[in-house]
């Protein structure tokens, strides 16, 4: 009983959070200078563990955690690449003449991969796309390809002529996908399942109508799930908020921001809410209008600076001046006389007796 529940602990460690596991395929319809004609990367949460290309012919490890994987492993896996790479040889060759293509370069591009979310549930999802474009999926409830143009309806009829493609590739999404994330996530847990807590701050931006609009920025956090919100209050502001989707920052971590357009004058009543699995409570972050104190006290201790540096400089030529230029009457000792001598020849008297012209 107690070994069933240290397993189920660690499965509950392993999966908090949402987990990835995505592979991309490149195929290129000729060779081209430096380039492979077929590439394959595997990503777990965005992050490469494996590459394979044509020009290398192997399977070679992208994380550190899998480093320790057997040699059998990336032998099996440079053999499926290898045959991955003439099945989607041949599918961008005929695709290419679906768009009347018969020479150049072009390129088709399959991903596909699955996901386990942090209550469990668990879902994937299968691409094809010709030139970067849209071209087909696969909906795995009633599996049928989907296309994203016409052009694309000629692949579509040519794949469903042999319906077992789809029920494997859904049978792979469903079953062996998701053993082979777990495995990973298992191998890779102290870097795929560590929690690092966002940076946030929040920005105030003036629109050309003069609009204010304030930007939540999240970034450095990991995993990838993430909420940002806008509240006024007590309310939040649903319809009033931009989002943008969660991005990788290519450290391993992620970004993301969220806005809100808000009144002149108004913009402290509006603060961000961020929740994350870093966090134990709600991060609530407003925005802070910059002191300027710090800015008065350079500028005026910059201006003393110079003022008295340009004093003294000034000062000190006029000096030079009186010292090297000839006096009256070709005298050449320095016109420079002491006070008590000054006072003397004003009042007409005679000079002190220690006192002489310097």
């Amino acid at each position: 009983m107690l070994l069933l529940l240290q397993l189920l602990w660690l499965v509950q460690e392993l999966t908090a959070g949402t987990h990835s596991l995505h592979y991309h395929y490149l195929a290129l319809s000729e060779p081209g200078p430096g380039l492979p004609q077929f590439l394959a990367v595997g990503y777990v949460d965005d992050q490469p563990f494996i590459h394979y290309d044509s020009h290398v012919d192997r399977a070679t490890p992208q994380a550190p955690w899998m480093a320790a994987v057997d040699a059998q492993y990336w032998e099996t896996e440079a053999q499926k690449q290898r045959a991955w790479a003439k099945v989607q040889q041949v599918e961008t060759w005929t695709v290419m003449g679906y768009h009347n293509h018969s020479r150049g370069m072009h390129s088709t591009q399959r991903m596909f991969g699955c996901e386990i979310q942090e209550d469990g549930r668990t879902s994937s999802f299968w691409q094809f796309g010709f030139d970067g474009q849209d071209h087909l999926s696969l909906d795995l409830e009633t599996l049928s390809w989907v296309s994203a143009k016409p052009v694309a309806v000629q692949t579509k009829r040519w794949w469903e002529t042999e319906r077992c493609y789809a029920e494997y590739d859904k049978a792979y999404l469903e079953g062996l996908c998701l053993t082979s994330l777990r495995r990973y996530l298992e191998l890779g847990s102290q870097s795929l399942t560590r929690k690092e807590p966002p940076t946030v701050q929040v920005t105030r931006h003036t629109a050309d109508d003069g609009g204010i609009t304030l930007r939540c920025w999240a970034w450095g956090f990991y995993p990838q799930d993430i909420s940002l919100s806008w509240w006024l209050g007590e309310e939040e502001l649903v319809q009033e908020t931009e989002y943008v989707e969660i991005r990788p920052s290519g450290d391993g971590t992620y970004q993301t921001w969220t806005a809100v357009r808000v009144p002149a004058r108004m913009e402290n009543g509006y603060i961000c809410h961020v929740r994350h699995s870093s966090l134990n409570h709600t991060l609530t972050v407003a925005w802070e209008a910059p002191s300027h104190q710090w800015i008065t006290s350079a500028v005026v201790l910059s201006l003393f600076t110079i003022f008295t540096i340009t004093f003294l400089l000034v000062a000190g030529i006029l000096i030079f001046i009186k010292q090297c230029s000839p006096g009256p009457q070709g005298m050449t000792e320095p016109l420079v006389r002491t006070s008590e001598t000054f006072v003397s020849e004003a009042l007409g008297g005679p000079k002190p007796k220690d006192v002489k012209d310097v």
